[in-house]
Order: structure tokens, then sequence, then C-alpha cells
């Protein structure tokens, strides 16, 4: 475990600050001055669809750390701790899981009640609520699509399949999917077996998963693209083990981040697993990947998520509030606790420490609040 923390830089004094993974204190942070107002379009050169640069609000620390966090629960009913952490204006949204779900009935009146709540100005645009319905296997609520990714026959069942889950997803009140995978299968490899990649060419991916994602954005529900710089050459999954993929920059950027160049989506997912020619941390860490190659090299100016960070790819690297800490600092947007409240609420309040101490910059975590909330401000009102 120590060999993997000192893998991750030069960041000792900021891992024995963040060890305790919660803590610090509360109130206002120095920041710009903000104002409240509607978010300024750019155009990613990555993704094609508009992403937007939010001006800022002012917040608190706790509220600007928050906003770059979307919260898991366990059950149908949120716990009350998360309600008034929204009611603070200190989440993002919500991520759901088979174990939240009873019906789509059930789910549309959980997240009403969560949009529902009243939030400070400037955070009180609709949250995000987010659930993975990939298709085939991969579906938290029953219903479409019926098929996997490698089952779909072609563009126009890929757009199908998207309308369909956007249609069910819109029902039930929730805003983005974390699909379509743009991952480009090779032969004998995880994603192929689980039929969870739409090919093994990048041409055969990037209409296919663009066609899913164009359906999503039709009906209303926003895309994510996962896993980048991908997992189309993973011999195991991530949620179950580390992974390392054994290939070079350039055939990354030739074959497996090639889809990422023409499909419009205004989030991408990043994935838990290393790439060793490369860099030698989880790419969700890495600085090479998240902030020279997705945002430098492809452009993209959306939001960036990681994969689960409590999936054991990389629990092994430290607390929740160091996960977070070495995602943040790589320059993702919100790092992802998918199985407990508790972790990712333990990961919020040690950030405190991080940006306390100077190890994370508040300014770099208030360009990832404005990136999160521009984001929030283009969904649907409808969806609240």
């Amino acid at each position: 475990m120590r060999r993997a923390l000192g893998a991750l830089g030069a960041a000792g004094a900021a891992l024995a600050l963040l060890g305790g993974g919660c803590g610090g204190g509360g109130g206002p942070a120095g920041g710009p001055a903000h104002r409240r107002g509607g978010p300024a379009a750019t155009t990613s050169p990555a993704s094609g669809a508009g992403t937007t640069t939010a001006p800022a609000v002012r917040t608190t620390l706790r509220q600007a750390i928050g906003q770059r966090f979307v919260f898991a629960f366990t059950g149908a009913q949120p716990p009350a701790a998360l309600r008034r952490r929204i009611a603070r204006g200190e989440a993002a949204g919500v991520i759901l899981f088979g174990r939240n779900v009873r019906d789509v009935a059930q789910v549309r009146r959980t997240v009403g009640s969560l949009q529902a709540i009243r939030r400070p100005d400037g955070l009180d645009v609709p949250l995000l609520v987010m659930v993975d319905q990939e298709g085939g296997p991969v579906r938290r609520l029953a219903g479409p699509p019926a098929a996997a990714a490698g089952d779909t026959a072609g563009t126009t069942q890929a757009r199908a399949n998207g309308r369909a889950a956007a249609g069910l997803l819109r029902a039930a009140g929730i805003n983005v999917d974390l699909a379509p995978v743009v991952d480009v299968a090779r032969p004998g490899t995880a994603l192929l077996a689980e039929r969870r990649a739409y090919g093994t060419d990048p041409a055969t991916v990037a209409a296919r998963a663009g066609a899913f994602a164009a359906g999503l954005r039709t009906g209303g529900v926003q895309p994510v693209l996962k896993h980048f710089p991908g997992l189309g050459a993973a011999a195991a999954n991530t949620d179950d083990g580390a992974v390392r993929i054994d290939l070079t920059a350039a055939e990354l950027r030739r074959v497996d981040a090639a889809p990422y160049r023409g499909i419009r989506a205004p989030a991408v997912m990043v994935s838990t697993a290393v790439y060793p020619r490369v860099d030698p941390r989880p790419a969700a860490f890495s600085e090479r990947w998240v902030t020279r190659e997705l945002r430098g090299a492809l452009g993209f100016d959306g939001v960036t998520i990681t994969d689960d960070l409590q999936a054991p790819a990389v629990t092994s690297f430290g607390t929740p509030a160091q996960l977070a800490f070495f995602a943040m600092r790589a320059g993702v947007d919100l790092p992802l606790f998918a199985k407990s409240y508790t972790a990712g609420a333990r990961a919020a309040a040690g950030l405190e420490r991080a940006v306390r101490t100077g190890a994370l910059p508040r300014a770099a975590l208030d360009a990832g609040v404005r990136r999160v909330l521009a984001w929030r401000g283009r969904l649907p009102v409808a969806a609240r």
C-alpha cells in the first residue's frame, strides 16, 4: 500500500492531512467575488457539445467542495444527512443503483423530493441524477434498452435504443445516463465478453455510441461517454480488481481515444485502470490523462467524472479523502463514490484540509464548480 501511494507523486503533506478522512472547519472561505447569472456557452472540439463555463457563484468552502460530489446512498429513500447536505448547497446530485429502485413511480417520487429541496441562490439549479442504463445486462431500471451495446445492429437501432432509454429515465426523473460505452474492444477482453462494447474498431464504435448518445439527448437525458482513455483492451473489469492495460500512448490515442473526437456529450467518465507505459497511476489520478490528453490534446471542456473510487481497482491507493484529492489534483471535476453515502461525505470533509493548506488550490476547486454548475444549469427544469 505504501508503495502504491508513493507512486502518486510528492503529496506527502497532503496525504498526512487527509489521512483521517473527515473533519476540518466550515464557514465562509475566501474566493473571488461572485454574481448569479446564466452560463456562457463555448464549443468543445472533443465532444462537439455546447459546454459551458458558468459565472462564478459565491460559495462557502464546504459548498464549493460539495458541488464537486455526486452522492450515492442505500435503499429507496435518501438519508436525512443527504437531504440536509442538499439544502445547504453542498451536493451536485445523486447516483442511483438497483438497490435504490423499486419501480419507476417510486424513483420519480424520490427524485422529485430531492429536486424540491430549497437550496441557496445560485446553487438552486437542477440536481444531477445519474444512473447506468447502457442496455442489456447493465440496466438499473427494468425497461429499455433490452439490447446490449454488443448486440446493436447499427446506428438506427442505437439511436432508437437511446431514445427509448431516455423515455424511461425521464419518466423516473433521471436526467443523466452514464452511457454510452465508447471503448474499442479487442478480442478476448472483458467488455467484448460482457457485450458492452459497440465494436472492435474506432469508426464503428464512434458511429453507434454517437447515435445512442444522440438518442438520449433527443429524449432530454444527458449522455456521459466512458471510460477514457479506454477499457477496450482490459482483461478484467475494474469493479473486480486492479486492471493494467499495457498499450502505448500512441495506440491509445490512435484507437481508444478516437471515438471521443466526434461524439457530442457534456461529460466524460475517466477510467480507474492503470496504463503503465504512460503513467504508473490510475487514469483517474493522472494529470497526464485528464488534463494533458483529454482537456489538452482532445480539447474537451465539459465535466469529468471518475469511475467508482470504491471499486477494488483503486481502494488500495488510500482513504476516500485521499482518492478524491488525487482525482481533483489530476483535474477531475466529480470524484465518484458509488457504494455508500458515508464514503463520499468523508471524502468531501477531508478535502477541506487540502484546500485550507493549499495542497488543492481554491482556484482549481472553483473552476470545477463552474463547470458542474454550468452543466446543471442546462438540465431541463421538468426534471426537477
